[in-house]
């Protein structure tokens, strides 16, 4: 009933900047915390960022200063904007969002993205 939408990726020299978007659509009734993750070839996938409800933002070392998580919960949507990009930061870049979904019976779940490409190159 719920699936998440990634866009945004793309590729870009180092200093460049990305936004990536996230859409949750189907039965969507409030999305709660949300969240950024990427992974590298042959690296475990990693947390980026996240917004957890009643705290806020918080980012990994490795990307604090270049990088804000927002939402816009009218549109369901998480963004990720990545600024001063490195090669460093080339990954698959997912989202995840802890939805609340249903039109009567109301259900919670977590879900991922699919995934979208950041690729950075001199």
């Amino acid at each position: 009933q719920v699936q998440l939408v990634q866009s945004g990726g793309g590729l870009v020299q180092p200093g460049g900047s990305l936004r990536l978007s996230c859409v949750a659509s189907g039965t969507v009734f409030r999305m709660h915390d949300v969240g950024w993750y990427r992974q590298s070839p042959g690296k475990q996938r990693e947390l980026v960022a996240r917004i957890t409800v009643g705290a806020g933002a918080d980012y990994e070392d490795y990307v604090k200063g270049r990088c804000t998580i927002s939402r816009d919960n009218a549109k369901n949507t998480i963004y990720l904007q990545l600024d001063n990009l490195k090669p460093e930061d080339t990954a698959v870049y997912y989202c995840i969002a802890d939805i609340e979904y249903g039109t009567g019976f109301m259900q919670r779940q977590t879900y991922w993205g699919p995934g979208t490409q950041v690729t950075v190159f001199s």
